[in-house]
């Protein structure tokens, strides 16, 4: 699942007329149409506040509003982008300082649609997978092949404790799992104790691995 993992702002101009992007991960449809309530507060003086958010992987909800633009120039075609980039649960504000020379209804998709643009450049996207832990607990005879293994498939490492022994915790993904312990057995001649935990989502962000804990 691609997602919002932080939001950001960018601002363009065009004809004289600002155009201010919003992005904000949002995880449910209430949470959406608070974020848009608070940016129409936050411009209330702004000719228009157009929104666009996705909710659910699917998507399983997906709004927009134009709020006051010609339809269809605003809202959908910034509803457009986001489904675009393949996007889940995030929402998005443009709000528009009108600058006195009119853009017409092409101009006004272009400009609305270059704005989220823009505004998704500003933000930290993040692919969110579903995975499961692992920990591996291994003599360093058998550690050097794990890490061998670990590097050629690309698994997320959580850290690695020394003691008499090394115990390598890992973030699997859910349909590796049973491929990951049978290529674990082979790497360590059986020998290393392979304990299954708890299972997440998480992603990375540039080099650094972020874990969000399920909810029960």
């Amino acid at each position: 699942m691609k997602t919002v993992y932080a939001g950001g702002t960018a601002e363009i101009v065009e004809k004289k007329s600002r155009f201010i992007a919003t992005v904000r991960p949002v995880a449910a449809e209430e949470e959406a149409a608070a974020f848009i309530a608070e940016m129409k507060k936050k411009y209330w003086d702004a000719r228009h506040n157009c929104s666009a958010f996705i909710v659910g992987e699917h998507p399983q909800t997906s709004r927009c509003s134009d709020d006051g633009e010609p339809p269809q120039t605003a809202g959908r075609p910034m509803l457009d982008v986001l489904l675009g980039e393949e996007l889940c649960n995030v929402a998005v504000v443009v709000t528009r300082y009108f600058g006195g020379v009119l853009l017409g209804t092409g101009g006004l998709v272009r400009a609305y649609q270059r704005a989220v643009r823009e505004g998704l450049l500003a933000s930290t996207v993040m692919e969110k997978r579903e995975g499961i832990r692992l920990s591996v607990c291994t003599d360093y005879t058998g550690l050097g092949r794990l890490q061998h293994l670990i590097a050629q498939r690309e698994l997320a490492l959580v850290h690695t404790l020394y003691t008499e022994k090394a115990e390598v915790l890992l973030v699997v993904p859910v349909e590796a799992r049973q491929t990951v312990e049978q290529e674990i057995v082979e790497a360590t001649n059986g020998t290393a104790g392979i304990s299954w935990g708890e299972r997440v989502s998480y992603g990375m962000i540039g080099n650094d691995l972020q874990i969000f804990e399920k909810s029960t």
